[in-house]
């Protein structure tokens, strides 16, 4: 099944009656390597033209949403923001996490500033944002048929109809309701194949998509009784909480006892004032590679691609390549993607285990669990070509009207050589214009710093020579981004 293309649904001018909390903290390490840390699944553009965190934010663009609250890591700040930007979209606020904790945490932050701004009788829908949806109006219209249910002090989650036994989701098993509204008798985590297969035959499970709509007083009551302790975490976070440019940090002080849990583990599966509404919306959660061959558009022999890929001999498989021409001969049910500096080949059944590849590739520091050869920042992007013991190039863009921080280096010189647009460089004060194919020097210790008054982006080719060439070795002196950690944030 293919998503349909985002697009923009037009509001009318009635009050918002739903406050939708978009959590954007996960890290995706199922989809290694397209999904890094810095750079996780939410803001891929996997199914359609733009990311899932884009679509997630497209779908409330319905009426009766307000615009949403972003709670997201802080290190994903920018790209949040940059995102949000593309698709011309509002938010209320963008909290920022300092540390994971989960989703329990944020879901009742974001009931708190729901609370706080329009009163405890404000209705919260918590979505993740990582999930892809075929159907917006579908989406909207199973939200409209659980307010009743939330006004009247129920928590409602969402459930998918299944169409084959998943051992990958949880499920929930309901009553008989009334209309679109069903009571629920309990949740199963994660089943066996056998399971599966029987929960699918008797009609009357779901599996669960990990949505919740209900009042703020509702889910607040709960969590005073069930858990709260992260109760008094949220309100401490949210009550130091500082601004910080656009953007509202949490305060880390108060996050650092707090458990990490889900709030399926601290507050759904304890309450019993459940209801659950069907959602049969094209949901998927892509939470492996598995799962986007299956929502992705296939060839008549099951084969979906994205990118230069070509199929011989091979069904029902997978194959995404960032750049290089890949080609796929003679291979049933196999997952191959390739990005600039790593390549995935694995069977679709074990595409699960990814995971486990990501966590040892962390445990030996290695940066291909982290990072992609481009790393985006808010002035723009740089990207790695090649290094050496004491030398690395890079080609550097610089967003228009954008400039990079003023800095120095301890250990190493740089040479910018510009490729198009136009750049201003600032070297121990000397400022000069740089057209294409002109270039300058940057010594050791020479606070510099690079900016684009034009109105196209602007290209370089950075060469950096030295004794260590770290991302780390940064000097701030000044930063129009308000950044203060010097770690990879040139």
């Amino acid at each position: 099944m293919t998503p349909a293309p985002s697009r923009r649904i037009s509001a009318s001018p009635e009050a918002p009656i739903v406050q939708p909390v978009i959590l954007s903290g996960g890290s995706g390490k199922r989809l290694w390597p397209l999904s890094r840390r810095a750079y996780p699944k939410q803001f891929l553009k996997l199914m359609s033209p733009a990311s899932l965190f884009q679509d997630t934010a497209l779908r409330l663009q319905q009426n009766g949403f307000a615009a949403p609250i972003v709670i997201a890591n802080e290190e994903h700040r920018f790209i949040v923001a940059e995102q949000l930007r593309e698709q011309r979209l509002l938010s209320k606020a963008i909290l920022l996490e300092p540390l994971a904790r989960n989703t329990a945490l944020p879901a009742l932050v974001g009931a708190l500033m729901a609370g706080r701004d329009a009163g405890d009788d404000a209705l919260v829908l918590l979505v993740p944002s990582d999930h892809a949806m075929a159907d917006p109006v579908a989406f909207h219209a199973a939200v409209m048929d659980g307010v009743p249910a939330a006004r009247a002090g129920d928590i409602v989650v969402f459930g998918v109809p299944p169409d084959r036994p998943h051992t990958g989701y949880g499920y929930i098993e309901i009553e008989d309701g009334v209309g679109a509204v069903h009571r629920v008798a309990r949740f199963v985590e994660k089943p066996s194949r056998a399971k599966a297969e029987a929960f699918v035959e008797s009609g009357r499970f779901l599996w669960n998509a990990g949505i919740f709509l209900f009042s703020a007083a509702t889910l607040l009551a709960a969590a005073a009784r069930d858990c709260p302790d992260i109760l008094a975490a949220a309100r401490a976070a949210l009550g130091a909480a500082r601004a910080d440019l656009d953007f509202v940090r949490l305060d880390r002080s108060a996050l650092d006892a707090c458990p990490a849990i889900s709030i399926d583990y601290a507050i759904i599966e304890k309450v019993r004032n459940l209801a659950c509404v069907p959602l049969d919306a094209g949901w998927s959660d892509l939470g492996s590679w598995s799962e986007v061959w299956e929502t992705s558009e296939k060839d008549g022999a099951g084969n979906a691609a994205r990118g230069d890929v070509r199929f011989s001999s091979s069904r029902n498989c997978l194959a995404q390549s960032e750049e290089a021409t890949l080609a796929v001969v003679g291979m049933e049910d196999a997952v191959v993607v390739a990005t600039r500096d790593a390549v995935l080949v694995a069977h679709r059944d074990e595409a699960q285990s990814v995971k486990e590849i990501v966590e040892a590739l962390e445990r030996e520091g290695r940066e291909e669990a982290v990072v992609h050869r481009r790393v985006h920042r808010p002035w723009g992007w740089y990207e790695r070509i090649a290094s050496g013991t004491r030398y690395q190039v890079k080609c550097i863009m610089v967003k228009p009207g954008a400039s990079l921080s003023l800095q120095s280096h301890f250990h190493r010189s740089e040479h910018w050589v510009v490729v198009s647009g136009t750049v201003e460089v600032t070297v121990d004060g000397d400022v000069k214009l740089l057209a294409e194919n002109q270039s300058t020097y940057v010594p050791i210790n020479a606070q510099h710093r690079l900016a684009n008054p034009g109105l196209i982006p602007a290209f370089l080719i950075e060469v950096q020579s030295g004794a260590y060439l770290g991302e780390d070795d940064i000097v701030r002196v000044e930063d129009d981004y308000g950044r203060v950690a010097p770690a990879g944030e040139a």
